[in-house]
Formats: structure tokens, sequence, C-alpha cells
């Protein structure tokens, strides 16, 4: 390939990079933004109904073939925790957490992605990986603990560490299926069988729409249609051009985007002790990822996982 031509590619390759990163990051201002009009649970499940009527319209249009039979049981299992625990419990969290502290805290995610994978795949880690989870856990205690009135834990903060713990499972328990079906297929497969499990607030969801503010029903569609149908194709896009872990390395800057994002949307700031925490966060994952593991086969699950990021 001549050089200007793969300049070309590598352009518009890091180029989806930043636009999705962009859109997972914005996703964490938009749930504040719904929360205006609308309880966590029908966020959900406005956001995803919204995103599986997209999908649908893809699936469809490409004739994506149906889920082997066999497989049903683990993609349902995965759409329970990854779109419908996981939306959940970060739409409660951020009642009384900002948009940028939750993202710094769903951050956390990869330390129980690399437990879990020792836990059930084997996986052993190295010195620097306990370290790397150490310093993680320092950090969130950081941002959970309230020194007011003594020391106090926030709910709220742990609600959102609950997302992340719940998040990792679903990066974990995707290694299996993304040998049989691309990212776009299996998440597709997962949002669907998630959004089922939230039919069950729809109708809560009907009588909010009806005295919801214009804004707020806007900013919830379009968590379903940016951040999660265009975000998750850009990354399958993404996957087929560059290495999973060179990929994967951009998603530290997911955090960093949401909170200017917030600020920019909202006209929130994360406190110094949130983002003192989160500092701490993001320097154990790297830890982790970079010195702490073996390249293995989980390294590109972790990379293709929204996790992160989406939300």
């Amino acid at each position: 390939m001549p050089s200007d031509q793969r300049l070309k590619v590598d352009f518009r390759t890091y180029l989806v990079v930043c636009l999705t990163i962009v859109l997972w990051a914005s996703a964490f201002a938009g749930i504040r933004a719904g929360l205006v009009s609308y309880t966590p649970e029908n966020i959900a499940l406005l956001r995803y109904l919204t995103a599986s009527i997209v999908l649908a319209g893809y699936a469809l249009l490409t004739k994506m073939p149906l889920p082997r039979r066999q497989d049903l049981p683990g993609l349902i299992g995965t759409g329970l925790a990854g779109f419908t625990i996981y939306n959940l419990a970060l739409n409660y969290g951020e009642q009384r957490i900002e948009a940028g502290t939750a993202s710094l805290m769903v951050a956390s995610a990869p330390i129980f992605v690399a437990l879990l994978a020792g836990l059930f795949f084997h996986e052993r880690l190295r010195a620097w990986a306990w370290l790397g989870i150490l310093i993680s856990f320092v950090g969130v205690a950081i941002i959970s603990v309230k020194p007011a009135n003594g020391v106090q834990l926030s709910v709220y903060a742990l609600i959102v560490l609950l997302a992340a713990i719940v998040q990792s499972a679903y990066t974990v328990g995707q290694k299996p299926f993304l040998k049989r079906y691309s990212p776009l297929q299996f998440v597709s497969y997962s949002i669907w069988s998630g959004t089922f499990f939230l039919l069950v607030f729809a109708p809560g969801l009907v009588r909010q729409m009806q005295s919801a503010t214009l804004g707020a029903t806007l900013a919830v569609v379009y968590m379903g249609i940016f951040p999660g149908v265009i975000g998750y194709a850009g990354w399958s896009y993404v996957l087929t051009r560059l290495p999973a872990g060179r990929a994967g390395s951009f998603l530290y800057f997911t955090p960093l985007a949401a909170i200017l994002i917030a600020w920019f949307w909202l006209g929130e700031l994360p406190g110094l002790t949130a983002l003192l925490g989160g500092c701490f966060i993001i320097v154990g994952v790297v830890i982790v990822n970079v010195l702490g593991r073996k390249p293995n086969a989980l390294q590109p699950v972790m990379a293709e996982s929204a996790a992160t990021d989406d939300v």
C-alpha cells in the first residue's frame, strides 16, 4: 500500500477511535441529563429500546444470522449482566454521583476483569498486577469514603462500583462468544437480551414520557443511538484495522473525555477528592494491563468490551 494511502487509512481509523471514545464518554453526562425527568430504570429502558430498534433495522438490512440455540443461555446472561444490571446500577448511582466521578469509578472495571480472569481462566497475575490492583482499590476507597461526621461510605459510589464489577463479568463472559460472532453481532444479541429484562418497567416509562422535558427525552434517545449503536459500530470498525491492544489503550482517555463533556454539557466537575481517587484508579489499571499481565487470549476481549465504557 502506498504511504500516502496508508496515512489516509490510519487517519480515518484514529478519527473513528476518537469519535467512539467521545460518544461512549458522553453517556455519563447523558444519564445525568435524563435523570431530570426519568427514573433510573426508565432511562435504561428507553435508551435500549431505542438501541434495539436501530440494531434490528441493521440486522434486517445485513441479514444478520440468528445466534446458535446452544449459545442462547450465555447470550441472555451476558445481556442481563452487561446491559440490564450494569445500566440500572450506573443510573441509580448517578442520582448522586457526578458524571465525571462515575466514569472514573467505572474505569476500575479492568481490575475486576483481571481478578475474574485469574479465577475462571487460571490466568496468573504478576506482582506488578497485584500492586496495580492495590493502587486502584485505594482510589476507589478515596472516592467512596466520605469524611463528614466520621468515616462513612457513599452508598451511591458503591452502586457505581457494582456497575464496574458487573461490567467486568460481562467482559469475561463474552470471551467464548467472540470466537463465533463479530463484536457487533454479539453486542446486538446482548442488547436485545438486556432490553427484554427491562421491559418490566414499560408501564412507568409510558407515564414518564408524557410529562418529561424534551431535553431529557432527547438525551436518553441520543444515548441509545450514538453511544449505544454508533459507538459499538465504530469500535468494530477500529478492531478490524488496529491490534486490539493498541485500540484498547485509547480507552484510558474515556474518563477525561467524560469529565470535559459533563463540564460543557452540565456545568459540573468532580471534586478534588474524586479526581485524586480517579488518578489512583487509572494508574492502577495501567500497571495491571501494561506490566502485570502476560499476553493472552483475554487481552483482545478487554479491548473489544465497551466498558468499559459504555456505558
